[in-house]
């Protein structure tokens, strides 16, 4: 008899279920019809953009205004930002490590001289 329990079970186990019709809650844009941008061309857009600048040419003046900023605070991200007790109490794994002199220097040249 345990034979037979088994083996129903095993019928049941191998029936094929089947996904009920539902509406997708992400839809991805069809980006097949878009072409790639080819990043040389638009180096050479952006190169003819820009204005030229000539070596003996003095440096811009101050008299330039900056860019508009937009209105309102700018945030760099969403949410509440950290507050000292947040840092305070934040494990120290998660913690960033503190870099020697040497590493700074590394990284504010750009790399390995």
């Amino acid at each position: 008899m345990g034979s037979k329990v088994s083996g129903k079970m095993a019928a049941a186990s191998r029936v094929v279920q089947v996904v009920r019709p539902h509406a997708p809650l992400i839809k991805f844009p069809d980006r097949k019809g878009i072409p790639r941008p080819n990043v040389q061309e638009a180096l050479k857009v952006l190169a003819a953009s820009l204005p030229p600048i000539s070596p003996s040419a003095p440096p811009p003046t101050a008299s330039v205004s900056p860019p508009p900023r937009p209105p309102g605070p700018v945030s760099r991200l969403p949410g509440t930002p950290d507050s000292i007790d947040v840092v305070r109490d934040l494990p120290h794994k998660y913690r960033r490590r503190t870099l020697a002199l040497d590493e700074m220097e590394y990284i504010q040249r750009g790399g390995p001289e």
